[in-house]
């Protein structure tokens, strides 16, 4: 079990990756908005100028993939590395390893808080209004954080042993950007293929949040089932992972 110091070194490895990532940076956090906010002007003028797409209140329709998106790689880029970024503190003071990458996807939990605040401004702003679903966004969203967390523990503690682990990870990001309706909808998937993206986390989170945010109703009961069990295996399986590979740790780093 933690102890009192371990959950006030986590804290501060949360507070050093925030600072950290907007030092030096004369915009500071307004990066956190800049980032999803081109991106949604993008796609919504090539989809609704260009291809035409009738789909009303597009921009709040790409935000609710953009912010989950660029969440889910930031976290699990800057997780998987983290061990190796931080082998100074590892190496010399004896915490439980697990700490690490853990703070490193809550650090992005900040921006993420950051990005949900524009989602729901926008969800406002385009009359959408507030519904008594939106209780289940922390829900979603601790899923997510579970789902992540897991995923960086495997990746950052196999990282220590094969250094091509990051750029692996980068890769499969940048095919995951297709492969989640960021800006598609869920009806255009071919019917077949319904069952992989409601088990894909990512996909799953994008298509509840449009259930709750744009059709003002409850996610659906089978996207919840799996995105809970998906979310909640993989963080054991990573913790599990993780543990079995720290043992080796000292010697790669």
């Amino acid at each position: 079990m933690w102890s009192g110091d371990y959950i006030f070194l986590l804290v501060n490895l949360v507070k050093k990756d925030f600072k950290v990532r907007y030092r030096n940076m004369s915009l500071g956090m307004f990066w956190s908005l800049l980032n999803p906010l081109v991106t949604m002007t993008v796609l919504t003028y090539v989809f609704t100028q260009i291809f035409k797409d009738p789909r009303p209140k597009y921009p709040v329709f790409v935000l609710c993939g953009l912010v989950p998106f660029n969440f889910f790689t930031m976290a699990w880029s800057s997780a998987t590395s983290s061990l190796i970024e931080n082998a100074t503190i590892i190496k010399r003071v004896p915490v439980p390893r697990e700490v690490v990458p853990i703070a490193t996807v809550l650090g992005n939990g900040v921006h993420l808080l950051i990005q949900v605040g524009l989602l729901l401004t926008f969800t406002l702003v385009y009359r959408l209004g507030v519904n008594r679903y939106w209780v289940w966004l922390p829900v979603l969203w601790g899923l997510e954080i579970a789902f992540v967390s897991g995923l960086s523990l495997i990746t950052a503690a196999v990282n220590i042993y094969v250094r091509d682990t990051r750029y692996a990870v980068e890769s499969l990001n940048a095919v995951l950007f297709w492969l989640v309706p960021i800006f598609y909808p869920v009806d255009l998937i071919p019917p077949q293929f319904h069952s992989l993206y409601e088990i894909n986390p990512v996909a799953a989170l994008v298509i509840a949040l449009r259930s709750v945010l744009m059709d003002g109703v409850a996610p659906a009961y089978s996207i919840v089932r799996n995105f809970t069990v998906v979310s909640l295996v993989t963080l054991a399986v990573g913790w599990l992972v993780f543990r079995k590979l720290k043992q080796g740790f000292y010697d790669y780093l």
